[in-house]
């Protein structure tokens, strides 16, 4: 078990990137705060000795992406509808911050498959190879994935402008 100067160190250290991923997920602050719960009581309990700071986020960012997957497919989250407009935006300070509800839809609004890769490249600025490592895919599945949902967010955000 870990000591609770380590925990708080991860979790000052971790903390906005867990709960960013979590909304990128599960777009509820509510979950998203339980989920981060759980990610830091299994850091605390069962965490393994890590090599480095990087290995020790890379560990972090597997569990909290695992544990978001297993919460959309509870029996909670199948037999409750939360309605999209509940996903209130101003709460993502915390959260990705696009400077545009527009581009926060779209990409929202993607499925978790390309969410989860474009968050990893642009905000965590991790390299395909390395996002393949994490997600235990192929890297050319990664490049796929990155070109496949840039087009989707032109084509979203292309749609939203035009029908201005």
């Amino acid at each position: 078990m870990k000591s609770e100067a380590s925990v708080v160190e991860a979790i000052e250290t971790y903390g906005d990137t867990i709960k960013r991923i979590c909304m990128v997920y599960l777009k509820n602050q509510a979950d998203t705060e339980d989920i981060f719960q759980n990610v830091f009581i299994k850091y605390a309990t069962q965490s393994p000795l890590f090599d480095s700071k990087e290995h020790e986020k890379a560990w972090l960012i597997r569990v909290t992406i695992n544990e978001c997957k297993d919460f959309l497919k509870s029996f909670y989250k199948s037999h409750f509808v939360f309605n999209r407009d509940e996903v209130i935006h101003n709460q993502l300070s915390v959260s990705i911050d696009t400077g545009s509800n527009e581009l926060l839809d779209a990409v929202l609004s993607l499925p978790s498959k390309y969410r989860e890769v474009l968050y990893l490249f642009y905000y965590e600025e991790y390299s395909a190879v390395e996002i393949a490592e994490l997600l235990n895919k192929n890297p050319n599945t990664i490049y796929t994935r990155l070109a496949r949902s840039r087009d989707l967010l032109k084509v979203k955000l292309g749609e939203s402008s035009n029908g201005k």
